[in-house]
């Protein structure tokens, strides 16, 4: 079911299967991705093909200054006929969210998504409603552009699970694309190879993929690396480990285990750790990068024994 998934995702979102296995990572194992990229490379058709390849109902939200959080997770209106107040549904009601252009929205609309993310609810005049499950958010933001933008504090980058960066596709890829637009085959026409009980099955095992103490001693040392290293001026949290674990664990069911490995760690490390680093002011000064300290952290982590 895994392979259908992937092929029926590459035959839309073409060039990229890398970043098509860490979405999906990020869907078993419950988490939420942020796409940040450059406007054009497929962020929009991987979320809609990602839906569309697993019958999730699908919701977009295009944030704009004037958003408002009701607009993301609905309001109470009053029903004169039963003189009773009823919830009206934001967008926020679909498994599958694209959360487009977050950081052009102002902070108070950004955090309306808070509760949902780390809790798979909202709460509206104090009552709460529960999410659809499976629950995701695919957020985007575009790194180049800054008038105009309010970029997300690191409290909500904390909520993804990863920060993935797609980037250009090669030659063939693009030529590729560029067939299948002329040929009318867009991700309307795209079928799904799976349901959401489908998905809900493979959730439930990934959560029984095992993890051996010497693996989870693994992982923290990993995380406490970044909280000493002098080039960073804040370290990753515990969410973090909680991330690595989990994304291990989807990783580990995507190619075919029911244990983790420290290969499997090392995979998903990089896309889980570098939203939550801040660089001091003099790396960021000396233009350091924070993917080449990460590889380096880890290689001098070591790494268990069979």
């Amino acid at each position: 079911m895994i392979n259908r998934l992937r092929r029926q995702i590459t035959e839309y979102f073409i060039g990229k299967d890398a970043i098509v296995d860490n979405v999906l990572i990020c869907l078993l194992a419950g988490g939420h991705v942020l796409l940040e990229d450059v406007p054009g490379v497929g962020k929009t058709t991987l979320a809609k093909t990602l839906a569309g390849a697993t019958d999730c109902s699908f919701g977009r939200i295009q944030f704009t200054p004037d958003t408002l959080p009701s607009d993301v997770v609905g309001v109470s209106v009053y029903n004169m006929k039963t003189q009773e107040f009823e919830y009206r549904e934001g967008a926020i009601m679909r498994q599958i969210l694209l959360a487009d252009e977050i950081n052009r929205t102002s902070p108070k609309t950004q955090a309306s998504l808070l509760e949902a993310m780390a809790e798979g609810s909202v709460t509206i005049d104090g009552i709460r409603h529960n999410l659809p499950n499976p629950f995701m958010v695919i957020a985007t933001q575009n790194p180049i552009e800054f008038l105009g933008t309010y970029p997300l504090p690191e409290a909500q980058m904390d909520r993804f699970m990863m920060r993935l960066s797609i980037g250009y596709p090669d030659a063939e890829s693009e030529i590729r694309m560029a067939k299948n637009h002329a040929e009318g085959k867009t991700t309307d026409s795209i079928q799904n190879v799976c349901t959401t009980a489908d998905i809900l099955a493979m959730k439930e095992q990934v959560q029984s993929v095992h993890v051996s103490d010497a693996v989870f001693g693994y992982i923290r040392e990993i995380v406490q690396a970044t909280r000493t290293e002098e080039k960073f001026e804040l370290g990753a949290s515990p969410r973090a480990t909680i991330g690595i674990t989990s994304a291990a664990k989807a990783h580990a069911f995507l190619q075919g285990r029911d244990y983790v490995k420290p290969d499997d760690v090392k995979a998903v490390a990089i896309p889980v750790l570098h939203h939550r680093i801040v660089l001091t002011s003099e790396a960021r000064l000396h233009k350091e990068d924070i993917d080449r300290i990460l590889d380096q952290l880890i290689f001098r982590v070591r790494v268990p024994k069979e």
